[in-house]
C-alpha cells in the first residue's frame, strides 16, 4: 500500500512538473570572458598604476638594501682572508643581521602589497559582478558563466563585449 501511494505521488509530481516545464520558456544562458574584460579595462590599469606608485619608494628602498647587502658580502669575501678573527666575526654578524632585517622588510612589503592588491581586486570584481548580474536580469539570462570554465559556447551567447563596455563607462 505504501509503495502504491509513493508511486502514485511520484507520478503526480512528475506530471505536474512536466506541465509546468511545458509552460515555462527555455532558459537563456550567456558566457563572459572575465579575464579579457579585466585585461582590457582602464580601471584595472589605473588601480595597478596607483599601487605601483604607492609602493615604489619602499620597493626602491628594498632594492638599495639588497644592493648594499650584496656589496658587503662581496667585500667580506674579498677581505676575509686578511681579516683578524674578531673583525671577521663582527663582519659576519653584521651581514647576518642586515640579511635578517632585509628578509623581514621584504616579507612585510610583499605581504602588504598582496593585501592591497587583493582589496583592489575584490572591489573591482564586486563592481564587475554587479554589472554582469544587472545584464543578466535585464536580458533575462538564467545563468551567466565565465567562458574560461565552459568547454563550448555559441558566439551568440557571448556577452563579453557588452559587459566590457558597461564596465569601462
Amino acid at each position: 500500500m505504501k509503495k502504491i501511494i509513493g508511486l502514485l505521488s511520484c507520478v503526480l509530481l512528475m506530471a505536474g512538473s512536466g506541465a509546468y516545464a511545458a509552460d515555462a520558456a527555455p532558459a537563456k544562458f550567456a558566457v563572459v570572458n572575465v579575464q579579457q574584460v579585466l585585461m582590457k579595462s582602464s580601471k584595472v590599469t589605473k588601480v595597478n598604476t596607483k599601487l605601483q606608485d604607492q609602493f615604489k619608494p619602499r620597493q626602491e628602498k628594498l632594492a638599495n638594501q639588497q644592493k648594499s647587502l650584496q656589496e658587503q658580502l662581496e667585500k667580506f669575501n674579498k677581505d676575509s682572508a686578511t681579516m683578524s678573527k674578531k673583525d671577521k666575526e663582527a663582519a659576519e654578524k653584521k651581514i647576518a643581521n642586515d640579511k635578517a632585517n632585509f628578509m623581514k622588510d621584504a616579507t612585510a612589503f610583499q605581504k602588504e602589497v598582496t593585501t592591497e592588491q587583493n582589496k583592489a581586486m575584490q572591489k573591482i570584481l564586486g563592481e564587475l559582478n554587479a554589472i554582469i548580474a544587472s545584464k543578466a536580469k535585464k536580458d533575462g539570462y538564467a545563468l551567466v558563466l565565465d567562458s574560461q570554465a565552459v568547454v563550448f559556447s555559441n558566439d551568440a551567447t557571448d556577452v563579453t563585449s557588452q559587459v566590457a563596455d558597461e564596465f569601462n563607462k
